[in-house]
């Protein structure tokens, strides 16, 4: 399944903005957070500054979103983890109520009160949550519901290789096999699960080897390249469609930052970050696309000037958003 121009810019252009979004976010986030003269191993306030809480981003990762996000329809739905900005980008989350979302302002998908692991978009139907594994079953269960409406819509569950050690992981594959359901496992290997290497943490060395065992075919892409991820991630889909039951996709990608912002990072042998930048998948597809002449040095520099722009007015949006007024605290809320 060979990607065609108009899908590989696609890709292209959502990996620069969801690139520019995360190293933005990184330099935001620690607004008001840090102390005037801080000092190595001096802790910061994660409740203080511009984003409240705690945040996960995704840089290096952006190919197993933009590989699977191409393929998608509107009613197809996407069912992310606490580290899911770049799925919700690729899925088409308004970006503006996104930040503002995470800025935890009024304005926000959820009215500032989900926060950046608490995404929720019914227009595009894109989901996500902080715990490990939970977003698997629901995209089992929006795969049921799409059978039962015979609407051909397909359900993306993405996860981190962590969140396969989870029995959410393991119940959702058997059922999913067991009642033959539209639902594709993108499984994304960072390597690490919060600090924890994935060969001190997996008996497999491979997730796919598992799909055997759910009577489902296992797909690996060994490499964090988003070419190669169309390819996998479009044949799972389409046998999906085709009422041929689920798939489980690895995908070997990078994790640019910590596990969360603000993390030492020392299980980390020195120099691996710079090591992996050596393989970036945005640099890849964009040398592909110039020798290839699906873009020009000129139009390299629109693109990511574009995608700059983007993101500062999303910011820019976020931040005259008001905070939500103290009395909304006991709204929304499923039960007293």
């Amino acid at each position: 399944m060979q990607a065609s121009h108009d899908q590989l810019l696609w890709m292209y252009h959502r990996m620069l903005l969801i690139r520019e979004y995360e190293d933005t976010l990184a330099m935001v986030y620690f607004e008001g957070k840090l102390p005037p003269h801080i000092q190595k191993g001096l802790a910061f306030d994660i409740g203080a500054g511009t984003i409240p809480g705690e945040m996960h981003l995704s840089a290096g990762q952006e190919a197993a979103a933009a590989g699977v996000c191409v393929h998608l329809e509107p009613q197809d739905s996407v069912w992310g983890t606490h580290r899911a900005h770049h799925f919700a980008i690729a899925k088409g989350v308004n970006l503006d109520r996104m930040t503002a979302e995470i800025f935890g302002k009024v304005d926000g998908l959820c009215r500032g009160k989900g926060g950046h692991m608490h995404l929720y978009d019914p227009e595009v139907n894109f989901a996500c949550n902080g715990i490990v594994g939970a977003g698997i079953p629901h995209a089992v269960g929006a795969a049921l519901a799409a059978k039962l409406k015979g609407n051909g819509a397909v359900a993306i569950a993405e996860f981190g290789e962590g969140a396969a050690n989870q029995g959410s992981f393991h119940e959702s594959l058997n059922l999913a096999s067991l009642w033959q359901l539209p639902v594709v496992f993108v499984c994304q290997d960072n390597n690490y699960g919060i600090s924890v290497s994935k060969k001190a943490s997996t008996a497999v060395e491979s997730n796919v080897e598992r799909a055997a065992g759910y009577a489902m075919p296992g797909i690996r892409v060994a490499e964090n390249d988003v070419v190669a991820m169309h390819v996998a991630a479009g044949e799972a889909i389409a046998r999906a469609r085709r009422g041929e039951g689920p798939t489980l996709i690895e995908m070997k990608v990078d994790r640019y930052y910590g596990h969360f912002q603000g993390d030492p990072e020392g299980y980390r042998p020195k120099g691996e970050v710079r090591a992996l930048k050596q393989s970036d998948p945005i640099i890849r597809l964009e040398k592909q696309l110039l020798e290839q002449g699906v873009l020009n040095e000129d139009q390299v520099k629109q693109a990511r000037s574009a995608a700059s722009e983007r993101v500062q007015v999303a910011i820019a949006f976020a931040r005259a958003s008001a905070y939500p007024d103290a009395a909304e605290a006991r709204q929304h809320l499923f039960a007293e």
